[in-house]
């Protein structure tokens, strides 16, 4: 659970403190109940619900992009690093023991 401080009118507490006391719960609850009430009535409009689908679109489009920018730049997991393939194709200098010569 997280802890949110907030200022309020001196007029608006007296209401919520008076709304507390005369329901039994604390200004606390009286509080949380409005946010919870507020939530749902923001959840029920169709209009934000349009516009959290396109912005969840875009949050999907960017990840692709940045996951081929990652895929671009160091290859997907399953791909052998390029200095690993490399170190395990490179011919040994002169003097140099190899494990057919050693």
């Amino acid at each position: 659970m997280k802890t949110l401080a907030i200022r309020l009118d001196d007029e608006l507490h007296a209401q919520l403190s008076v709304l507390a006391q005369l329901s039994g719960t604390s200004l606390t609850d009286e509080i949380r109940q409005a946010l919870e009430a507020h939530l749902k009535a923001k959840r029920d409009n169709p209009e934000l619900t349009e516009r959290a689908k396109a912005v969840s679109e875009e949050i999907e489009h960017e990840a692709q992009v940045r996951q081929a920018a990652i895929t671009t730049l160091f290859g997907s997991p399953e791909q052998p690093k390029d200095k690993e393939a490399k170190a395990s194709s490179k011919r040994p200098r002169n003097g140099e023991e190899t494990p057919e010569n050693s």
